[in-house]
């Protein structure tokens, strides 16, 4: 099932506010357990990012076909990857 846009909102929210710093990643899970949700190093990722929080970049995943890939498509996104930046923004 694809990303909606009040999931969307709800992501960029919360990678946006300050408790971002502590890992973002459970929450996000605990909130969206439909949704793929990977953890990286941002050097990991050579896409540019969907978009970019202080601490993290944001990538969406598109698993509707034989592989996943990276999709700056919010409609076709079934996942999503945080890329960790080791310096903030």
């Amino acid at each position: 099932m694809a990303l909606t846009a009040e999931e969307l909102i709800e992501i960029e929210r919360l990678l946006a506010s300050d408790s971002a710093d502590t890992g973002p990643l459970v929450e996000l899970r605990r909130r969206f357990p439909q949704l793929a949700c990977v953890r990286c190093d941002a050097s990991d990722v050579t896409d540019p990012p969907f978009r970019q929080f202080p601490r993290f970049d944001l990538h969406l995943l598109d698993g509707s076909d034989h592989c996943v890939q990276i999709t700056a498509d919010p409609k076709r996104a079934t996942g999503i990857v945080l890329a960790k930046r080791n310096v903030p923004r």
